[in-house]
């Protein structure tokens, strides 16, 4: 696939690199174009640095892996009000979560997903990737890190397909939760491991250890 990423950051980094080994072709860019060329050049992988409008453009699914503060400047820079990204598959791996408390800075009873949708009218927001620290995502698929399972809300059924097989690509396990109308409660899980990591609890101690139901027995 081709694979768009708007940011440099340490997610950017993580999952570019992982999707680049994975054999696809991975643009990135952001605010600083000198930076986007360097974090290129030391991922490798024939991995491309261009302007943020190029990231967007002709791709299979893009990243929006900047800060939630910065979502609306990044988008606006890109020209997602005009219908860029129409048809793309968007991720959002975004916590609008108070630092060191957890608690969801959008307004009541609205997403960060729900927002990214409409600040890119058109675009298929799949919401992913948003509960691991990027360093889960450094290691090739069966390089010693355990599976870990990647919880998503999506409207479009062909978008979460093309955002679940990159999740496979970086040694995810995919699981739909829902549309974009459940996709808070899937962001106020964050805020809750966020707080209590914060708060000095591990977030694995407060999930009961419940077995998976099969679905061909339990109709």
């Amino acid at each position: 696939m081709r694979i768009g990423i708007l940011g440099t950051g340490t997610l950017a980094a993580a999952l570019g690199e992982g999707w680049a080994r994975a054999g696809h072709e991975v643009a990135l860019g952001g605010r600083s174009q000198v930076k986007a060329e360097k974090l290129a050049e030391r991922l490798g992988h024939s991995m491309l640095a261009v302007p943020p409008r190029e990231v967007v453009i002709g791709r299979d699914a893009v990243l929006l892996a900047v800060s939630w503060d910065g979502v609306e400047d990044t988008l606006n820079s890109v020209g997602a009000s005009d219908g860029v990204l129409d048809g793309t598959p968007l991720i959002d791996p975004t916590n609008a979560v108070a630092h060191g408390v957890g608690t969801l800075l959008t307004g009541y009873g609205e997403s960060m997903a729900g927002r990214i949708a409409r600040l890119a009218p058109g675009a298929r927001v799949v919401k992913a990737f948003h509960l691991f620290p990027a360093d889960q995502w450094t290691s090739p698929p069966n390089g010693g890190q355990s599976h870990v399972t990647v919880a998503m809300c999506g409207d479009d059924e062909t978008a979460l397909h093309v955002v679940g097989e990159l999740v496979r690509d970086v040694g995810g396990i995919p699981a739909t939760l829902g549309a974009l109308d459940r996709v808070r409660q899937l962001e106020e899980v964050a805020g809750f491991v966020i707080g209590l990591a914060f708060a000095g609890f591990d977030p694995n101690s407060a999930v009961p250890q419940v077995p998976s139901v099969d679905r061909r027995t339990s109709s």
